[in-house]
């Protein structure tokens, strides 16, 4: 099948491409339908496996999340949604599962028909999904919206208390998360409760509208998010203070180099703006007559590999120099596909079996992926590659290797020769357009 998707073209005429792009819709939903089966009869034979290799009743379960998103390509929190979201349409949500083999849903309705049902009990479930009927085509035509509202209405009349208990309780999933945006921007957003996340903003456009009116030229939404962080922060920029770690190369930093750096949590920067960050910094502190709190710590590579070179402890735990140093080289979790942030530094060869805490033998992984590591079957071991390298195998013998992102540097000799073939074509290019130009005014000039 997939190698007939691989080779087929789109059709000759408007109308036939159009149909191409439903079939191939239509074909998604029932693939995602039957990833739905594959994960829920996947999760059974492994608790299965499981519980005959002697696996303790409140560990049954354990990785197998994490084996899906690996397969999947996803990261282990999308892994666990995903096989959630496996259960509910294969056990209690039937005609939502016909709807998506059919065609009639695509998975993101699915997703939110599930979502929005899951504080009801198995029963009810079943009703709302018996009466919504998505296989019947009740949603053709319908947007998200309408979807939710619908999936939202039934299961209040059936369990009205259910909903209302949801809502009480959705107070403890408040939370602030950061998330990259482009152009040395991000996101920063705080899930509150309704009372205080309009109260939140109502005094921040209040004092933003409050400095428009005095002159300010900045605009409101500028005002706004200046005065957010001057109070999270108590500085007017916000970084005086806290460590970043900025990490760039020593040309970049003094010889105005155009290597971009890395800011850990965010990603890479341009070598100018990190520059900039550091020098307003260093200003700033003179303005106020305070001591500069810009701090750097060298960290060197191979010239080869771009590969940071070692640092080792006897000591079973890592120590503060090593831990810096395995944090900035990993920069997120090493599990392949997850981008959480760095809890926990984890011995890749188990301390008890001999393995060393040493820059080769750890790697940075979330709180989740260190836990799943330790389930039975799972293990990993460090591999050569230009950069630092490790397998993970899973229960069923499924291999991933996980490489190291590249550090601010030289480009790799992989990287430099690709750039170097892309220049000569380049060049080829020019030429070739430049002798018919060249002929062309030689004439010209006869």
């Amino acid at each position: 099948m997939i190698r007939n998707l691989a080779d087929a073209r789109p059709a000759a005429d408007g109308a036939g491409m159009i149909d191409q792009l439903r079939k191939l819709e239509d074909l998604k939903s029932a693939a995602a339908a039957l990833q739905a089966r594959i994960a829920v009869a996947f999760d059974v034979r492994q608790r299965r496996d499981q519980a005959r290799a002697g696996v303790p009743a409140e560990q049954l379960g354990a990785g197998i999340a994490a084996q899906i998103a690996l397969a999947r390509r996803e990261s282990p929190a999308r892994g666990s949604r995903l096989l959630g979201l496996a259960k509910a349409l294969v056990t209690e949500m039937p005609h939502t599962l016909a709807g998506l083999e059919t065609g009639q849903l695509n998975e993101w309705r699915a997703t939110l028909l599930v979502k929005e049902t899951a504080c009801l009990s198995a029963a009810d479930r079943c009703a709302v999904d018996e009466e919504l009927a998505p296989d019947a085509g009740t949603f053709s035509g319908a947007g998200d919206r309408a979807v939710v509202f619908a999936a939202r209405s039934a299961a209040y009349r059936l369990d009205p208390r259910s909903v209302a208990d949801r809502a009480s309780h959705a107070a403890a999933e408040r939370h602030v998360s950061l998330r990259p945006a482009p152009d040395t921007m991000c996101y920063l957003t705080a899930l509150l409760p309704v009372a205080e996340g309009v109260s939140v903003y109502a005094a921040l456009t209040r004092d933003a509208d409050a400095f428009r009116s005095d002159g300010d030229p900045r605009s409101r939404g500028q005002l706004m998010a200046d005065a957010l962080v001057e109070r999270i922060t108590g500085k007017a920029r916000g970084i005086r203070g806290i460590e970043i770690q900025l990490v760039m190369t020593d040309r970049t930093l003094f010889q105005g180099d155009s290597e971009p750096a890395r800011l850990p949590g965010y990603g890479i920067v341009p070598a100018g703006w990190a520059r900039e960050i550091l020098v307003a910094d260093q200003n700033q502190d003179q303005d106020q007559n305070q001591p500069m709190n810009v701090w750097l710590r060298r960290l060197y590579t191979a010239p080869g590999t771009g590969d940071l070179v070692g640092m080792e402890s006897r000591a079973r735990l890592f120590p503060p120099g090593l831990r810096r140093f395995v944090q900035a080289r990993d920069h997120t979790c090493r599990t392949p596909y997850c981008d959480a942030p760095i809890r926990h530094l984890d011995h890749i060869l188990p301390w008890r079996s001999g393995g060393t805490t040493t820059h080769l033998n750890g790697a940075g992984l979330c709180e989740a992926c260190n836990h799943t590591k330790e389930a039975p079957g799972w293990s990993a071991h460090p591999r050569p590659g230009p950069r630092h390298t490790l397998q993970l195998t899973t229960p069923t013998g499924h291999s991933y290797q996980s490489t190291a992102p590249p550090l601010p540097g030289p480009p790799s000799p992989e990287t430099a020769a690709f750039q170097h073939r892309r220049e000569l074509r380049h060049l080829a290019k020019v030429l070739k357009h430049a002798r018919p130009r060249a002929a062309a005014r030689a004439a010209a000039a006869a």
